[in-house]
């Protein structure tokens, strides 16, 4: 059983090609912008061309247009390929791997946002069930909120530094990581934005 996991949702472009819960091949790299042109040439360089028996993409929240660029892809690679399409969160993934590491209580997932704002998630100790829903807030009003010792995510330095006190480790969702959450319920293969889109369509411009 081959799986290839697709991770375009933040600034990270992570694509891996699992077989058997297993990482036979990966690209992860913080590229910032750029998913578009990077994401399916690091797909073709992946073992047969990351050719799968079904796909797993991040659907965020995170990035808007690298959610997007993500879950296009998949889209187009399920259809082409005849094969299933699942979901997944990048909260999950992220608190399944601060799991391994964290010294124990809730964990708090923090990833960067737009507008000043954090996307933000609480899950057990173990990191595989939320224990809050995904909010967007602004970074004070977080800092002000929240008062753990620890933060994880692509925000956690964004949100300790406006604290003033706590650690901060910063993760990215890492697609080869999935099999860390490959037990959860899979998600819809649709956009988690977590907040209102910054764009709008042209009938909501025009009836606004």
């Amino acid at each position: 059983m081959r799986l290839l996991v697709i991770d375009t949702a933040t600034q990270a472009l992570s694509v891996a090609l699992l077989e058997n819960g297993a990482a036979i091949g990966r690209f992860h790299e913080v590229v910032g912008r750029g998913h578009a042109e990077a994401l399916l040439p690091a797909i073709a360089a992946l073992p047969d061309g990351g050719r799968a028996d079904a796909i797993a993409v991040d659907v965020g929240p995170g990035s808007f247009t690298g959610v997007r660029i993500g879950i296009a892809a998949a889209r187009a690679l399920a259809l082409a390929w005849s094969i299933p399409l699942r979901g997944y969160s990048a909260p999950a993934l992220i608190a399944a791997k601060a799991a391994q590491n964290h010294p124990g209580g809730p964990i708090a997932v923090t990833i960067t946002g737009g507008h000043g704002e954090l996307f933000w998630q609480y899950f057990t100790a173990d990191g595989l069930q939320p224990t809050s829903a995904i909010a967007s807030t602004p970074i004070a009003e977080l800092a002000a909120t929240l008062d753990d010792a620890n933060f994880y995510g692509t925000g956690a330095e964004a949100l300790v530094t406006a604290r003033g006190k706590g650690s901060a480790i910063s993760l990215y969702p890492d697609a080869a990581d999935y099999g860390l959450i490959a037990g959860l319920t899979p998600l819809p293969p649709s956009p988690i934005y977590g907040r209102g889109a910054d764009a709008k369509t042209m009938a909501e411009r025009a009836a606004s």
